[in-house]
């Protein structure tokens, strides 16, 4: 089932408290509404009764949809740089609901979940766009670094990301954003050709190494591979 409660806050344009309701988990094969909230960018968005401004609370729950295949710990963004960490507790909680320490008929449903880990609402977004679209997540983060090589300059700093973001049906390709991790504001749109994404999922061998590194782990973002040297071997 899908869990909320409640939480005091403060309004972060006047500072008046402020009480809503939080998730704790959402499952999208009862609750469709809720993952439809997400992709179109208004799930955990609050009006604050003295001023008036909407603000949204960061993500900080569980995501269940057994029917496309998905298992997401959703976190904040201000806690990227915890991701290894993270990553040991995500895969423990699965684990213990989902995997080898669930009872057997959770690990039925388990056996079928892909896990990720995500911070900040544009990342659990796309992990839902790029499942619905069909597509290999490894291989979108694949892309963006080709975009990122191929391109002159680039909006890339600390608080910025790239995302996928939409469909171009007329242009026959994926509409890419850069934008502001902390206010989703959308910076700059590229539309990438569908027939780069599939030149890179036709050459496995070429992209092995990247795809070892991005798959080490649930966190599957190009994000991580600027980041220290990621989890030891062995």
């Amino acid at each position: 089932m899908s869990l909320f409660h409640p939480v005091n806050l403060v309004c972060p344009h006047c500072e008046a408290p402020v009480t809503m309701m939080a998730v704790g988990s959402v499952n999208a094969d009862r609750r469709p509404d809720l993952r439809e909230d997400i992709l179109k960018d208004r799930f955990q968005d609050n009006e604050c009764g003295a001023c008036g401004e909407s603000f949204r609370l960061q993500p900080q729950f569980n995501y269940l949809d057994a029917g496309r295949g998905q298992w997401i710990a959703a976190m904040p963004a201000s806690r990227l740089r915890d991701h290894l960490e993270l990553e040991d507790e995500s895969q423990a909680l699965f684990d213990t609901s989902y995997g080898a320490q669930a009872p057997a008929a959770a690990r039925e449903v388990g056996s079928g979940l892909a896990v990720r880990l995500t911070f900040g609402w544009p990342a659990v977004r796309e992990k839902l766009l790029v499942r619905q679209l069909g597509l290999d997540d490894a291989i979108v983060e694949m892309t963006k670094l080709h975009i990122l090589r191929s391109v002159e300059s680039v909006p890339m700093a600390e608080g910025i990301e790239l995302r996928l973001v939409d469909t171009d049906e007329e242009a026959d390709g994926y509409v890419f954003a850069w934008l502001e991790t902390a206010s989703e504001k959308y910076i700059e749109y590229m539309t990438v050709p569908t027939e780069l994404y599939r030149a890179i999922q036709g050459n496995p061998e070429g992209w092995a190494a990247v795809r070892s590194r991005l798959e080490d782990g649930c966190f599957v973002d190009m994000q991580k591979l600027y980041m220290g040297e990621g989890r030891e071997a062995g």
